[in-house]
């Protein structure tokens, strides 16, 4: 059995050593340890240092394509290479590589397809009060979202069996935490979590460069991956709100005229048509959204297959 660990890197020259030489390269129950670096268009001694460490594999983007794009092309490397378990962590040594026994164990036990680090957030020393609340927040609405219990839906330490990385087909530019989580448990993969441990802070986090814009663009990830996967649900609740709210200026229309003034309550009307008339509009847009839902199972069932066959055709070859 061949685990890869798959580091997204963006100058990291610095911390990436100490990240290395965490990893362990022995775990009971794995032939052999590999580890895979993502280099986004790094401009420091990356790749340099990479080498010097002996890294496996190096995978260079062109540019800086971004942290989900990054996290794709490591899945998809580590495919082709035979991995049987894939762990990603982060360049920073955020996390402790000594839990990446714990992290995969789960799936050797095949008790799950993706296990979540859970950095137990509460007491993390350099976590803000706020930080902590709205990250809270953010796993609840993530865990209604996809039917699953995992307490920490940001954590970026988790590890994917072969079956579920193949399943993966992250959309967004931005990150891929919360929408692997969203497809997964849509796609009712099994997910668990385990409590992994944290190290000191050693630089400022590249991808919340601020609260607000981290919200902005996890909460549209939210809404998108949800409307891609319930787009009935979904549209049927904004459709069935638009019609009861036209419910109330057509009472009051109907109330006045039945006492001889609807004449001068003729905004009232108005105002019910044109909700009602959208309310429906909207719950036709969700009977489409349900039928591109079908197809889009169908594409990724397609997809699915191509896939296992171009890997089967390399591991034949190789």
């Amino acid at each position: 059995m061949k685990l890869i660990v798959q580091i997204p890197c963006l100058n990291e020259e610095k911390t990436l050593p100490e990240t290395v030489k965490d990893i362990p390269r022995r775990i009971d129950g794995i032939d052999s340890v590999e580890i895979l670096i993502i280099d986004d268009g790094s401009t420091d001694r990356t790749v340099a240092v990479a080498r010097e460490l002996g890294v496996d594999h190096i995978v260079r983007n062109t540019g800086n394509k971004g942290l989900a794009i990054s996290f794709m092309n490591g899945l998809e490397a580590c495919l082709r290479l035979g991995a049987d378990i894939i762990v990603n962590t982060d360049g920073d040594n955020q996390y402790h590589g000594a839990d990446i026994p714990k992290l995969v164990g789960p799936i050797m036990r095949k008790e799950a397809d993706i296990v979540v680090g859970d950095r137990q957030t509460d007491s993390i020393g350099h976590f803000s009060f706020t930080k902590k609340k709205l990250q809270k927040m953010g796993s609840r609405m993530v865990r209604l979202l996809s039917g699953t219990r995992v307490p920490d839906t940001v954590s970026g330490f988790r590890a994917f069996s072969r079956a579920a990385a193949l399943q993966i087909n992250v959309i967004s530019t931005y990150s891929y935490t919360v929408e692997t989580l969203i497809q997964a448990g849509n796609k009712r993969l099994a997910i668990s979590s385990v409590p992994v441990g944290t190290n000191p802070k050693t630089r400022e986090s590249r991808l919340v460069k601020s609260i607000p814009r981290f919200m902005m663009y996890q909460m549209s990830t939210m809404v998108r991956m949800y409307a891609m996967f319930r787009p009935l649900r979904t549209f049927f609740m904004i459709g069935a709100v638009l019609i009861l709210g036209a419910l109330v200026p057509s009472g009051r229309f109907l109330y006045f005229y039945f006492l001889g003034k609807g004449g001068g309550h003729i905004q009232s009307l108005i105002l019910a048509t044109i909700l009602f008339i959208t309310g429906f509009q909207v719950l036709i847009v969700g009977l489409l959204g349900d039928v591109i839902s079908s197809n889009r199972k169908l594409i990724e069932e397609v997809l699915l297959r191509v896939k296992k066959i171009e890997l089967d055709e390399k591991k034949a070859k190789g």
